[in-house]
């Protein structure tokens, strides 16, 4: 990292966040071109992400991190995915999922152990948690974690890992007991590469995001020593794997507003200078109102984000949470539309592999998916305003939620 970056977006954060856009014109997206299956985000453009401290942000100063508050986080997130959003998933994983899990549920010694070098970039983290019969239902995990003396062995399978290829560290959701479909039995581990039992399939072939690897990972009595499991107890795995979560889905949520303003500037660009009948086709109102969408709906969804992450100052409250939801649920399913637009305004040049907006049309179809589908947020929404409606007229909750909105991604009770 930089040291006058990092000293610069303690102190500083409006001449720090210029920084970043000066990184984000001037290198990242030029080098778009770059991001490819094959070669993933190449390490040259990886070292620019640490020097400007992008491994860091979620962390306080004392662990080596940038000490942001949300609403900041929020705003540098906006900023860097105006580039492509295959740059941020080389960092995302490692700043929400894998460091906020340690930071707020860890031992000390296991803080003291990974953060630093996850904050500097030096350790890439990846979260394990979705399987063949896991996702959206995260108490469906089966992976086993027996213990065996001072031991726990590990069996199972896990997929759709991001980064597992290049990961130094992996946040390992397993069962260690209760029975199956309940959260209470999860517990979570913390696993370093090239841990004998750890195998990674190869890399998924995916219709969009090339150069953010996604895998298979397979457990095949893996051992691991008891010191692994993250908090030192078992059983609080979904808590952990929730700590990450949260940060995530607000992310994921400035990433697709980043990618809107992507959209819009080179739906707009293009406008200006095609022409048609003799006249700009941005003449045309049919085009204009598109544009007016693309701007409007893109406004809306990062003053929903701004105002969401200005009232949260730690872990999220169960009406935050509720919060959260709506940002990712709505700028997600924003972000489908103005890639949409953008490819309707360009015609048959929006539709060619060799324009960016074709790229990034693909690359922004996953958003909707990962950290909740647009269908889990929803439940976790109406759940939340039922809960909220029987409280405010004290009276007990006769509206039940659906079972699947209950249990698939619903963040735990406090």
């Amino acid at each position: 990292m930089d040291k006058k970056l990092i000293q610069l977006a303690r102190t500083d954060f409006e001449s720090y966040l210029v920084s970043i856009r000066e990184l984000t014109e001037n290198i990242l997206r030029p080098n778009e071109y770059r991001l490819t299956h094959k070669d993933g985000v190449p390490e040259d453009l990886t070292d620019q992400l640490r020097k400007h401290g992008l491994f860091a942000m979620t962390l306080p100063e004392e662990y080596g991190g940038l000490g942001l508050n949300t609403e900041q986080q929020a705003r540098l997130q906006i900023e860097i995915t105006r580039a492509s959003c295959v740059y941020r998933a080389r960092f995302s994983t490692t700043v929400g999922l894998v460091c906020q899990g340690i930071l707020q549920h860890a031992t000390k010694d296991q803080k003291n152990d990974y953060l630093c070098r996850l904050a500097s970039g030096e350790m890439t983290g990846a979260f394990a948690l979705t399987e063949e019969a896991a996702g959206s239902d995260a108490a469906g995990v089966t992976t086993s974690a027996k213990l065996d003396g001072n031991t726990y062995v590990l069996n199972g399978a896990k997929r759709y890992i991001s980064n597992a290829n290049i990961a130094d560290l992996f946040v390992v959701m397993a069962r260690t007991g209760r029975p199956h479909k309940m959260t209470a039995g999860i517990t979570a581990f913390l696993v370093e590469k090239n841990t004998p039992g750890m195998t990674i399939a190869p890399i998924d072939m995916k219709m969009g995001q090339d150069g953010a690897p996604t895998a298979e990972i397979n457990f095949t009595d893996c051992r691991v020593p008891a010191s692994s499991i993250v908090g030192g107890r078992e059983g609080i795995g979904f808590k952990v794997a929730m700590a990450g979560i949260n940060t995530a889905r607000l992310h994921v949520a400035c990433t697709s507003v980043g990618q809107a303003e992507r959209l819009t500037e080179e739906a707009l660009n293009y406008a200006v200078k095609r022409r048609q009948f003799d006249q700009s086709i941005s003449e045309f109102q049919s085009v204009q109102n598109m544009l007016a969408d693309c701007r409007a709906e893109t406004l809306a969804a990062k003053s929903m984000i701004l105002r969401t992450a200005e009232g949260i100052s730690g872990p999220p409250s169960k009406a935050q949470r509720a919060d959260i939801s709506c940002c990712k649920y709505f700028a997600t399913e924003m972000v489908g539309r103005v890639a949409d637009r953008a490819v309707q305004i360009l015609g048959g040049a929006g539709y060619l592999a060799n324009h960016d907006v074709e790229r990034l049309y693909r690359d922004v179809r996953l958003l909707r998916l990962f950290e909740g589908t647009s269908q889990i947020h929803q439940g976790i929404i109406a759940k939340h305003m039922i809960e909220e409606e029987a409280t405010s007229n004290n009276k007990e909750l006769t509206c039940q939620p659906s079972a699947a909105a209950t249990k698939m991604g619903s963040p735990p009770s406090d």
